[in-house]
C-alpha cells in the first residue's frame, strides 16, 4: 500500500492509499479513523482525480460528524467499565 496523495483539511488528515486496484482513503483524527475502500474499476478513468472529485465538503462533514459520534459512543463505553 502507497500513499498517492494526501490533502490538507483543518479537522482531520486525510491520505488516499493505492492497493490492488483499490484506492482507499483514510481520514484520521486524534486516537479515530475511518476509511473508505474504491475500486478502480468503479471509476469512470478518471483515477486519483475522480476520488478527489469524491471527496466534497458535504462527504467531509459526514466524516467529521461520524467522528464526533464515534468519540461520544467510545467516551459512553469507557465510561461504562469505570
Amino acid at each position: 500500500m502507497r500513499v498517492i496523495a494526501e490533502l490538507p483539511h483543518p479537522q482531520c488528515k486525510i491520505s488516499i492509499f493505492s492497493m490492488n486496484q483499490k484506492f482507499i482513503v483514510k481520514f484520521e483524527q486524534g486516537l479515530y479513523e475511518q476509511s473508505y475502500k474504491i475500486s478502480e474499476l468503479d471509476l469512470t478513468g478518471g483515477g486519483v482525480n475522480e476520488v478527489f472529485q469524491i471527496i466534497d465538503e458535504a462527504f467531509i462533514d459526514t466524516v467529521v460528524e461520524r467522528f464526533r459520534t464515534m468519540r461520544s459512543d467510545f467516551t459512553a463505553a469507557y465510561q461504562r467499565q469505570q
